[in-house]
C-alpha cells in the first residue's frame, strides 16, 4: 500500500441564524433546508397515561392511527379549533407531548411527523464538555454514535426539552461547533405498485423466442447463464417489502429461507397480516423462486431468500435496522422495490450512513449490492418538471423530484422496459438509473396519502402495449389474483428483483467482487436497447445514448444475465504487490461554479500503462459550506467514484486524502489501466455559498 498522510478538515465559522418566524418551518435534511406547512385538521399527542378514548371525548378530537416507531397517536381535528385544541391538550398532565403534523411546502400530499431523536455532528474540534453542555441546555440525551460519520451522535429528546426537534436543530445549526443537525422525521413508505395489465402465464422477461407483443431479445437471457450457475445458497437474497408468503411451495427447499425478520409485528414471520400485503411475495418470486419441478422459477433459483417485511414508514431507526439486519445475516444482495410517498425526498444523514455501511462493510467488507426501483411516475428521480394538469391542482409550475434512495452512489437504480423493449410509460429515469429490466406497461401514476393512487399529470391515453410478468402471488384468494401466482405484476417493483436475482448469480459465479464492481459489471454488460418514440405524456426523447454509452431512460442499457454472470467468471480478484508508484498534482486553482450540476472538473494526465493496484486522491478545497458539495473522481474508463458526500456541513476546508482504506469505493478502479486523463469534479447543489478547488493530487501504484 502507498503510504497517505491524515488529515481533518480546519475551522468553520459561525452560520448567519435562521429567523425567528420560519425557525419551526424548516427541516434540516441531507444538506438542504426544507419549507414545512402545518396540516390544518391534524396533530399528534403521546399521552401513555390516558387512553386514546378517553382523549378523543375530552377534547372533540378524532383517532386515526398509532404512528410506528414512537408512542405518537394521530387525531383530526376541526381546523378552526386546532390551535386552541393542541393547547388543551398541552395543559393536561397526562399528555406528555402534542405535535403538529407537518407537509412539505412543495408536495402538500404527504404527512411527515416528528419523531423524538435528533442526529448531531459536531466539528471535529468540540469537546465533550461542550457536548454535554449542549446536551443540558436543549434537553438531550446521547443514545449513541453513528457509526461512518465522525462526530456524530443521535440523541433522545427528553421532558426537558424547551421546544421541538424541529427548533432545535435549527437552532443548533448556526453554532460553529455544530456541522449537521436533523431531527427525524417519519414518512410512509410509498405503498407498492398495483398491477392492472391481464394475466399473461409465462415468464418471457427470463427466456422468449418471440409471440404476442415479444420483441426479439426482450428477455434478459437467462438461459446461458443457468449454463454457468443457476444461484448458490451461500448467496442470500433479502427482498426488505411489505410481507412474503414464505409458505408459497415456491420458496421451500434445504436452507431456502435465512434469517426472516418481521419489522412491523416485531417478529421473525414476515406473513402478511390484512389486505393488500401481496408485492413481496411477488417481488421475491421474481428474485429467488426455488426450482423445484413446480410453479414459477426465479432468476437465481439455487440462492437463498432473507424475507424482510417492513415497518411500512421510513424513519431513520427503519432504514437504520433494516440494512444492519442485512449486514449481519450475511445478505449478499439487498432488493428494495418501493420508495417515499412523496416528491422530493432526500435522505438523512443518518439513512445515507445506513446504505453507505451496508455497501462497504456487509458480506465481510465486500459490501452487500443494494437494488432500489426507481418509481412509477414518469419522472426525475433527481431533477426539475414544470407540472400541470394535476388533479385539484395537487402539483404545478417548476417542480423538483428527487427519490433519495435510488440517487445515493452506492445503490443500483432500476427503471423499466417492456416486452417490446421501449420505456415502460410509467417508468422513472434521469442521470442516476444505473440499468434497465424487463417489466410490463400501463400509464404512470403515484400514490398520496391524502388522495391515494392518481394519475400523474398530463392524462396518458395513447395504449400503453407489453405484457405482464408472471411471479408468485398469497396463496389463495387472499392475493392479486385467484391462486398461488400473478400474471399481472409490473412497475420499476418488478424490473428491480430482476436485476437483485442476476447480481445474485454473478456472486455465485464470483463470490470475491466487491459490491462496486457487480454494480459496474452489470452497467458494462447491459444490452443497448434503443427507444426513439417520445414519451407519450411529456414529449420527451431520452431513448437514445451518448458518447459514454449512456441512456436517461436505460441507464446503461437493459440487465443481461448471461453477459453479466460470464464477465464475473472471468473476473478475479488479483494480489499484486506496486512495483511503481506514479504522482501527478494539478495546482491550478480554480472557482466552483455555485448551484451547477455540472460542477467544476479538472484533469491529470498519466502517461504510463499498467494495472493500477493502490490509488489515493488528496484534495484541497476552500468553500463557505462545504456541505453543499460532491467530491468525484473519473478514471480513464469514465467510471466514477464519489469521493465525497455532502456530510460536511459548515466547515470551510478540505484537506483530505482518499484512499481505499478510507473510501473503499475506489476499490472499483483496480486492475484498471491508468494510463489516459483522470478528472476530479466538485459540484455544488446548493445556492448562496462559494468557493474553489485550490489543488488536487493522485497517487497511483502499479
Amino acid at each position: 500500500m502507498i503510504p497517505h498522510p491524515d488529515s481533518v478538515p480546519e475551522d468553520s465559522p459561525q452560520t448567519t441564524p435562521i429567523p425567528e418566524d420560519s425557525i419551526g418551518l424548516l427541516l434540516q435534511r441531507g444538506g438542504e433546508e426544507l419549507g414545512l406547512l402545518k396540516v390544518r385538521d391534524r396533530f399528534t399527542l403521546c399521552s401513555p397515561e390516558i387512553s386514546v378514548e378517553q382523549l378523543e371525548q375530552a377534547l372533540s378530537i378524532h383517532h386515526q392511527r398509532q404512528i410506528p416507531r414512537t408512542q405518537l397517536v394521530e387525531f383530526t381535528v376541526d381546523a378552526e379549533h386546532r390551535d386552541e385544541i393542541m393547547q388543551a391538550a398541552r395543559d393536561r398532565e397526562d399528555v406528555a407531548f402534542a405535535s403538529h403534523v407537518y407537509q412539505l411546502k412543495d408536495n402538500p400530499a404527504t404527512f411527515i411527523y416528528l419523531g423524538d431523536q435528533l442526529t448531531i455532528q459536531f466539528h471535529p474540534d468540540t469537546d465533550d464538555a461542550t457536548i454535554s453542555a449542549i446536551e443540558t441546555e436543549f434537553g438531550l440525551e446521547s443514545v449513541r454514535s453513528l457509526i461512518g460519520i465522525p462526530n456524530t451522535f443521535v440523541f433522545q429528546l427528553t421532558p426537558n426539552c424547551p421546544e421541538n426537534p424541529l427548533k432545535i436543530a435549527n437552532r443548533l445549526i448556526t453554532r460553529p461547533e455544530v456541522l449537521t443537525a436533523e431531527p427525524q422525521i417519519i414518512v410512509p413508505k410509498l405503498p407498492s405498485y398495483h398491477p392492472q395489465d391481464p394475466l399473461y402465464p409465462q415468464q418471457w422477461y427470463l427466456n422468449h423466442s418471440g409471440g404476442t407483443n415479444l420483441a426479439s431479445n426482450s428477455h434478459i437471457d437467462i438461459e446461458k447463464a443457468w449454463d454457468i450457475t443457476r444461484g448458490d445458497r451461500s448467496i442470500v437474497v433479502a427482498v426488505a417489502d411489505d410481507a412474503i408468503d414464505v409458505n408459497h411451495p415456491d420458496f421451500q427447499g434445504t436452507g431456502k429461507i435465512v434469517a426472516p425478520k418481521d419489522f412491523k409485528d416485531k417478529d421473525f414471520i414476515p406473513l402478511p397480516s390484512g389486505s393488500g400485503e401481496s408485492h413481496g411475495t411477488a417481488c421475491a418470486g421474481i428474485a429467488v423462486a426455488e426450482e423445484n419441478g413446480q410453479g414459477i422459477v426465479g432468476v437465481a433459483p439455487g440462492c437463498a431468500l432473507m424475507p424482510i417485511r417492513t415497518s411500512g414508514f421510513l424513519d431513520d431507526t427503519s432504514i437504520e435496522e433494516l440494512f444492519d439486519w442485512a449486514i449481519e445475516n450475511d445478505a449478499s444482495v439487498v432488493s428494495c422495490s418501493w420508495g417515499a410517498a412523496t416528491v422530493y425526498f432526500p435522505l438523512s444523514l443518518r439513512q445515507r450512513a445506513a446504505l453507505t455501511r451496508a455497501a462497504t462493510e456487509g458480506r465481510g467488507g465486500k459490501g452487500c449490492v443494494i437494488v432500489f426501483a426507481a418509481g412509477n411516475a414518469n419522472r426525475p428521480i433527481h431533477g426539475t418538471i414544470f407540472e400541470r394538469g394535476w388533479t385539484n391542482e395537487l402539483l404545478r409550475g417548476p417542480t423538483n423530484w428527487l427519490s433519495g434512495f435510488a440517487v445515493h452512489p452506492d445503490v443500483i437504480a432500476v427503471s423499466a422496459c417492456t416486452s417490446l423493449s421501449k420505456k415502460a410509460a410509467y417508468s422513472n429515469w434521469g442521470t442516476n438509473i444505473s440499468v434497465c429490466a424487463p417489466s410490463n406497461n400501463a400509464p404512470p401514476g403515484m400514490w398520496f396519502e391524502k388522495t391515494g393512487f392518481i394519475s400523474t399529470a398530463p392524462q396518458v391515453n395513447a395504449p400503453t402495449p407489453g405484457n405482464g410478468v408472471f411471479t408468485t402471488d398469497l396463496l389463495g384468494v387472499a392475493g392479486y389474483e385467484v391462486g398461488d401466482f400473478v400474471g399481472s405484476f409490473g412497475g420499476t417493483s418488478s424490473a428491480c428483483p430482476v436485476v437483485a436475482g442476476v447480481a445474485a448469480l454473478v456472486l455465485s459465479a464470483n463470490p470475491d467482487l466487491t459490491a462496486a464492481q457487480v454494480k459496474r459489471i452489470l452497467q458494462d454488460t447491459a444490452d443497448k436497447i434503443v427507444d426513439r418514440d417520445a414519451d407519450s405524456q411529456l414529449g420527451m426523447r431520452l431513448g437514445t445514448y451518448d458518447t459514454n454509452g449512456y441512456s436517461q431512460w436505460f441507464g446503461y442499457g437493459k440487465v443481461s444475465a448471461f453477459k453479466a454472470v460470464q464477465a464475473a467468471q472471468k473476473q478475479r480478484v488479483q494480489t499484486a504487490q506496486v512495483a511503481q508508484v506514479l504522482k501527478r498534482r494539478n495546482d491550478n486553482n480554480l472557482a466552483i461554479p455555485d448551484n451547477n450540476s455540472r460542477g467544476v472538473t479538472s484533469t491529470l494526465q498519466i502517461t504510463e500503462s499498467g494495472l493500477v493496484q493502490d490509488i489515493q486522491v488528496t484534495v484541497d478545497i476552500e468553500h463557505d459550506f462545504l456541505g453543499d458539495l460532491e467530491v468525484e473522481l473519473t478514471s480513464p474508463k469514465d467510471q466514477t467514484v464519489l469521493l465525497q458526500s455532502r456530510t460536511l456541513g459548515v466547515n470551510t476546508q478540505l484537506q483530505y486524502t482518499y484512499s481505499i482504506d478510507n473510501t473503499p469505493a475506489l476499490k472499483s478502479l483496480l486492475n484498471q489501466d491508468s494510463f489516459g486523463h483522470w478528472q476530479l469534479r466538485v459540484i455544488d447543489y446548493v445556492p448562496t455559498d462559494t468557493g474553489r478547488l485550490k489543488s488536487w493530487k493522485l497517487v497511483i501504484g502499479i
